[in-house]
């Protein structure tokens, strides 16, 4: 295996003249330059990235700690970072937690000894433990994703779940609905007690109510959607519209409907959240509050390198807009009020 010294040998300049071509730390002429180049190709140079960072003093490596990157929502924040990551060069190490304590501390650990240069976090729980352990090394840069809502050692970006329940409960109010349900995801979460907040507040606005009984607790899985559903169904509820606080229980709650003998959405409308890919191509397609996860994805990595590069760097929180994506599992009601 080719070393630095004799790359410096093949091209005829000194070692150190590779190594300022080699991570760009000063002007080298171009015939030098172009020497190095040519005799890292013919060498099969591989730099020792490992020594390079502990000289340099960063890694270029991002860790990214997430409930479970199986989930259509966390695959496509994932999916974001990583891409740019790319762009710019960086490599990015993953950890799912399946929102297990044990596993949340064990990888920022992991990722603290790998030295990584920043840390993102997407998890749906960030009990006291992770946040102790986060406290303690709180010179590693941190941003948070979504479901965080303050922090002073971390920056912050979620969208703004009130709107976007407001927006759903609205959509439904102007199809001519009046009879609702919703299976929200744990309502111990900061995120579902704004969309159930924003989904009331549209309701309220044209003198309507939302039962208790209509309010099925989910956790954002197709498996609590389809449950829930029953549940619902069960209840003999007159309602003619469910709203769903994730894609996937929506999905979940279209299977358990279509189970039951009805339809969507000429029996039952059904809305979603987050806008996942997956919903353009369910039967019918599923009318959804957008989460731009990619855009949650790209900041959230932007933020961190901000973050990494000035050390004056000042706390921030960004907020994303959802929108309202219309397409067919919601219809005005039928025959079920």
């Amino acid at each position: 295996m080719a070393t630095i010294k004799d790359v410096a040998a093949q091209a005829g300049v000194s070692i150190s003249t590779v190594s300022h071509v080699l991570n760009g730390t000063r002007k080298v002429s171009d015939s030098a330059r172009l020497r190095v180049e040519e005799a890292v190709s013919r060498l099969h140079y591989a730099p020792n990235s490992v020594a390079r960072s502990l000289k340099m003093n960063n890694t270029r490596t991002i860790g990214m700690l997430v409930t479970t990157s199986a989930h259509p929502f966390f695959a496509e924040v994932v999916q974001a970072v990583e891409d740019l990551c790319f762009e710019l060069g960086y490599s990015l190490i993953l950890c799912n937690t399946e929102n297990q304590p044990e596993r949340q501390l064990m990888h920022v650990r992991m990722l603290m000894e790998k030295r990584v240069d920043g840390l993102l976090i997407i998890c749906t729980d960030t009990p006291p433990a992770l946040q102790a352990l986060l406290q303690q090394h709180r010179q590693l840069p941190l941003v948070m994703l979504d479901w965080s809502r303050e922090s002073n050692i971390a920056d912050i970006i979620h969208d703004n779940a009130h709107i976007g329940g407001y927006l759903a409960g609205k959509y439904l109010i102007e199809q001519g609905h009046r009879n609702f349900a919703c299976i929200s995801g744990h309502l111990t979460k900061g995120t579902s007690q704004l969309r159930l907040e924003g989904f009331k507040k549209a309701l309220s606005e044209v003198g309507l109510t939302l039962p208790a009984s209509a309010i099925v607790e989910g956790d954002f899985e197709s498996e609590s959607g389809y449950r829930g559903m029953q549940q619902l169904l069960r209840q003999k509820s007159p309602m003619t519209a469910v709203f769903a606080f994730s894609d996937t229980m929506a999905f979940g709650a279209i299977c358990a409907i279509t189970q039951a003998g009805l339809r969507v959405p000429q029996d039952i409308s059904v809305l979603g959240y987050d806008d996942v890919n997956m919903a353009r191509f369910t039967s019918p397609p599923l009318t959804t509050i957008s989460h731009p996860k990619r855009t949650l994805g790209r900041w959230a990595l932007e933020l961190l390198l901000k973050r990494i590069q000035a050390k004056d760097h000042r706390q921030a929180q960004l907020e994303l807009t959802p929108r309202l994506v219309v397409r067919d599992s919601v219809c005005p009601p039928s025959g079920r009020e």
